[in-house]
């Protein structure tokens, strides 16, 4: 018996915590235009099948995440246009100048162009780190360098560390940790990635310490 459960536990937990990350997804996208869809939606039900708020929720959602679909496409090629280019270049610097929005227009592009821009080593290296205590390790992936105010206060090289949580490697801890401090691994991040999500089940191809 125990064997059978652990074997469609097993077969169970990725489809879950698949089915999980997809919603959270769906939801952050969609939440913004639901109320809106919904109660236009809400209005214009006439047959009895469809007269469920739930059912107009998710045709809503639907319909929501297909718009975006098509709008991302669409302003990818016109983006592609050398006018439409200038014209970003132009808002890039307004928004540059306008105080307060500068600040989390710069700070929100900075985080995107190093996590999407692949010619960026940030989040490639596997190491070990304590946390969280001495006589603990986790997994953690390093940022990048961390800010030259902390190596000087510290006195001693140190680098950015994310430490995912399980099973929802979306969130976790950043930590500044000392390079002398960390072990470092010769594991793929999707590898780690893996297996934090698994909670250590699914162990990581092996790999000499480097």
């Amino acid at each position: 018996m125990k064997k059978y459960f652990l074997t469609g536990l097993a077969t169970l937990l990725p489809v879950a915590v698949t089915f999980y990350i997809v919603i959270f997804v769906v939801g952050i996208l969609t939440r913004p235009f639901m109320g809106m869809l919904t109660s236009v939606g809400l209005e214009m039900r006439i047959y009895a099948p469809f007269n469920s708020e739930t059912v107009v929720r998710a045709v809503a959602q639907i319909i929501i995440l297909i718009a975006l679909f098509l709008f991302i496409i669409l302003l990818g090629f016109v983006a592609r246009w050398f006018f439409v280019k200038s014209l970003i270049k132009l808002s890039d610097k307004i928004l540059h100048k306008i105080p307060l929005i500068n600040k989390v227009y710069k700070t929100t592009k900075e985080i995107i162009q190093i996590l999407f821009a692949s010619n960026k080593n940030s989040f490639k290296q596997v190491v070990m780190v304590h946390f969280p205590d001495k006589e603990s390790y986790c997994l953690g992936l390093i940022s990048r360098e961390s800010p030259k105010a902390c190596e000087q206060k510290g006195h001693t090289d140190t680098v950015s560390v994310f430490i995912p949580t399980t099973p929802n490697p979306m969130t976790g801890f950043m930590i500044i940790s000392p390079k002398k401090d960390l072990l470092f691994l010769d594991m793929k991040s999707e590898d780690a990635i893996k297996y934090i999500v698994s909670c250590g089940v699914v162990q990581p191809k092996s790999g000499e310490e480097t």
